[in-house]
């Protein structure tokens, strides 16, 4: 059947080399179905609400902080290890229009933990708001997919292997959801140790967070705790932020997670 050839584009060869470097990691993902209650009764005394992006970045930077696994990447250079980063550094991804296509580009955000929710829901607002070329992480991804494939591969290879510098250029877990779309992504791909995604947020609180993980850096078990202290976090710390933003006292569930 005759059809007709496409020119891969610059979004697309960008994609297509962060799925190069994806594919082969071991990559397990552990799910829990949370009920986030406090966290949802909290943002709803908010006017305007920040974004659950900024939310769940927030109460995983947090997480981060308290479970150093989370800060630590599979290297190969100059011999295969682990390296472990005094903090965190966020990778979002971002759904954004680049010379008429839809384009999916990363921003970083370098320690998360010591941002407050306005802060980190600014820099997400600037991401998806401002020009394409006038983001510095767009930019010199977008700069990367024009050149020659094997620099390409090479550049990326070093960026990914040598522990000082992976940070600065890829951060240390990525965030990645579509629940705004009503959509679940079950089987995202990413070089970093961690993906974190969930789903939709019924109305009573619940909904389903998962953690995908690189086996090399941790185990199963790892990261089924850190998912329920991730929800004691949104419950708790998180929760209290934002009542704090909206000047309301703490509701009596959000009281009670406090203490478990």
């Amino acid at each position: 059947m005759r059809g007709r050839a496409l020119k891969l584009s610059v979004p697309r060869r960008l994609v297509g080399d962060l799925m190069r470097f994806s594919i082969n990691v071991p990559r397990v993902a552990v799910q829990r179905q949370m009920n986030l209650r406090p966290l949802v009764e909290a943002r709803a005394s908010l006017s305007p609400r920040p974004s659950w992006t900024a939310i769940f970045l927030r109460g995983y930077a947090l997480l981060a902080q308290d479970v150093p696994e989370l800060r630590r990447a599979y290297v190969k250079f100059p011999w295969p290890h682990l390296y472990e980063y005094p903090m965190s550094v966020a990778s979002i991804a971002h759904e954004r229009e680049y010379e008429g296509e839809r384009a999916v580009l990363l921003s970083l955000i370098k320690g998360p933990e010591r941002h407050s929710l306005q802060q980190l829901n600014a820099s997400l607002q600037t991401a998806r708001t401002r020009s394409v070329l006038e983001v510095k992480e767009f930019r010199r991804a977008l700069r990367l997919a024009r050149m020659p494939l094997p620099v390409r591969w090479l550049l990326m290879w070093f960026g990914l292997n040598i522990g000082r510098q992976r940070a600065n250029y890829f951060g240390t877990f990525q965030l990645s959801v579509y629940s705004g779309l009503g959509a679940d992504s079950l089987n995202p791909l990413t070089p970093l140790t961690t993906l974190l995604n969930y789903g939709p947020i019924g109305e009573d609180g619940r909904v389903n967070v998962r953690i995908h993980y690189d086996h090399r850096v941790m185990d199963g078990a790892d990261i089924a705790r850190a998912l329920e202290r991730f929800e004691n976090i949104l419950n708790g710390i998180v929760a209290e932020e934002l009542s704090k933003d909206a000047g309301t006292p703490a509701s009596p569930v959000l009281q009670e997670s406090r203490l478990r």
